[in-house]
């Protein structure tokens, strides 16, 4: 097909933008280039908030249009955690006929090269990022984030993760060279002499399995990486948010498209209510590359049974935070309850146990009871979401009925130090919106250790009272073997205490943070920087993103000839 966009033309284009990527990747310092201010929108072709929201509206209730091969109807079914009726209709897919018409465009895409795929890549993200504002909606939508969140987390946050594992594909790609002259002496005899040629060659079709509370952030590096690596992607959302990722795959087409290549290498398979085609495509031969961020169940699951694919998995796990003692109370609370309270607590990352020595801590303010801390942390969640607007603006909308099934029983498995409370949305009536639950448990109890060595996704945590700063570290550490986790966070001023988590962290890997006060919390990472994940705890077999999360989508294969 005729290309409109040329690889000359793209790689003019976002050559300088790959190469800052790579930069940052090298560095671990702070780079982004997306806006991550709804300000920053509206201009050079991007849409300010006023358009995105019309973009948005103007998709309700209609179709969206892939021109995917085996179409053979259209399901539709997201409601908005708002209460909103979003009506939008997808395609759905016979796959016996679209999986080998992605299976055909391959090899045009393997031939392009890395760079030729990276910077149509980028091209994909660039696009996306003019529509940001669209996506924001689309993700709130969904997710039942909060405006603010979906925007960033769904916008340049997730578009700042497509790129980091755009660059880390690359990186991976040209660590061989393209060719090599071989000559080994032999003596008085002729050297032998090769040509060698090496060629990255992909695994197959890519499988994106989409979760309901991040479609994009969590969407973003299973398919960038993929598709970066020479690989079709398939793209299979949740059913409860379709959109953001079925408005991702038809950015891509498009983009494919328009630089000669088939289109068919990105698709979607939305999936009629009921159907659950998760494993029934994670087993096809075809597949040979698996995204999926979602329960432990299945992704275990996934990792059991997809013996065809190379699987790659966020699963759940028990985030825990030691709090021995501080040289800023005051920041502390205040640094939890955001962290407690954010997105209602419905992020892999949130701090579910808080381990406290059941003798108190030690503070720039004096002492402190367990009790104490309980109390002065549920006064610090109470005054961070005392005012209703500001509640709405951090909570945004309890996601599924699941959420708000577990939030309400947690209230009964110990005494409760902050109670959840009912918030209305003026804006959107429909939306379930509650503040976080915090529950005391004594952590020497068979029954509390049920509880908390359990995951409970949403806004419920535990304040565990443990007998020392050494029961704690070994609670940590059994808990992490045990459940997994996404992130650890400590609080302490002793350098003994610092030693023993961090020596913990490193032993069971996972990504620790230390005495956070200020306006970095333990459930936010950043892209180019920050490790998501360690791939080396039962929460999750991968990292986003490092040279492991890329490097296995595709293989080298050598061609020798005769110099």
């Amino acid at each position: 097909m005729a290309a409109e966009l040329t690889a000359h033309e793209l790689i003019a284009r976002h050559r300088p933008t790959l190469d800052q990527a790579l930069e940052a990747i090298r560095t671990r310092a702070y780079w982004s280039p997306h806006p991550e201010h709804p300000k920053a929108y509206g201009e050079n072709g991007s849409l300010d908030m006023a358009a995105g929201k019309a973009a948005f509206d103007a998709l309700l209730g209609n179709r969206i249009e892939l021109d995917q091969p085996g179409t053979d109807g259209w399901v539709e079914g997201e409601t908005s955690p708002y209460g909103v009726e979003l009506g939008v209709s997808y395609p759905h897919a016979d796959l016996d006929v679209l999986l080998p018409a992605m299976k055909a465009g391959m090899r045009a895409w393997r031939d392009a090269g890395a760079e030729t795929r990276a910077v149509v890549c980028l091209e994909i993200l660039k696009r996306i990022s003019d529509r940001t504002m669209e996506f924001a909606q689309a993700v709130m939508h969904t997710s039942g984030q909060a405006f603010m969140m979906a925007f960033q987390a769904g916008g340049p946050h997730a578009q700042d993760r497509g790129m980091e594992a755009v660059a880390y594909a690359y990186v991976e790609q040209v660590r061989t060279p393209d060719t090599a002259e071989w000559t080994k002496p032999q003596g008085k005899r002729d050297p032998l002499a090769l040509t060698k040629s090496f060629v990255p060659v992909p695994r197959g079709i890519g499988l994106v399995i989409g979760c309901n509370t991040f479609p994009t952030w969590n969407g973003y590096p299973g398919l960038f990486a993929s598709l970066a690596t020479g690989n079709a992607v398939l793209v299979k959302p949740h059913p409860r948010a379709v959109l953001p990722l079925a408005l991702t795959v038809q950015v891509a087409r498009q983009v494919l498209a328009e630089a000669g290549f088939d289109p068919n290498l990105v698709a979607l398979a939305a999936e009629r209510p009921g159907e659950g085609i998760a494993k029934t495509l994670a087993t096809r031969p075809e597949i040979r590359v698996i995204d999926y961020t979602g329960s432990t169940e299945f992704g275990d699951w996934l990792e059991s049974n997809a013996r065809q694919a190379q699987v790659y998995t966020e699963k759940a796990g028990v985030n825990t935070v030691i709090v021995e003692s501080t040289d800023d109370y005051k920041g502390m609370l205040s640094n939890l309850a955001f962290s407690l309270s954010l997105y209602s607590g419905q992020m892999c990352t949130t701090p579910q146990n808080l381990l406290v020595p059941r003798d108190g801590i030690t503070t720039d303010q004096g002492p402190k009871s367990f009790d104490e801390v309980a109390a002065d942390l549920a006064k610090a969640v109470d005054g961070l979401l005392g005012d209703d607007a500001r509640a709405n603006a951090l909570l945004g909308a309890i996601v599924n009925p699941d959420v708000k099934a577990r939030l309400e029983a947690a209230a009964g498995l110990g005494e409760v130090a902050l109670a959840s409370r009912e918030i209305t949305n003026p804006e959107f009536p429909g939306a379930v919106v509650r503040t976080p639950v915090i529950v005391k448990l004594d952590g020497a109890k068979p029954d509390a250790e049920a509880a908390y060595m359990s995951e409970c996704f949403g806004p419920v945590s535990f304040l565990v009272a443990v007998d020392s700063a050494a029961g704690a570290t070994e609670l940590l550490r059994r808990t992490i073997q045990e459940k997994g986790a996404m992130t650890v966070g400590a609080y302490t001023t002793s350098p003994e205490v610092e030693e023993a988590v961090t020596e913990v962290c490193l032993e069971e890997a996972a990504q620790l943070s230390l005495n956070l006060t200020g306006g970095v919390y333990v459930n936010q990472t950043a892209a180019f920087s920050d490790f998501h994940g360690s791939g080396g705890n039962p929460a999750a077999n991968a990292a986003l993103c490092d040279g492991a999360f890329v490097a296995n989508r595709f293989r080298v294969v050598e061609v020798r000839r005769e110099a």
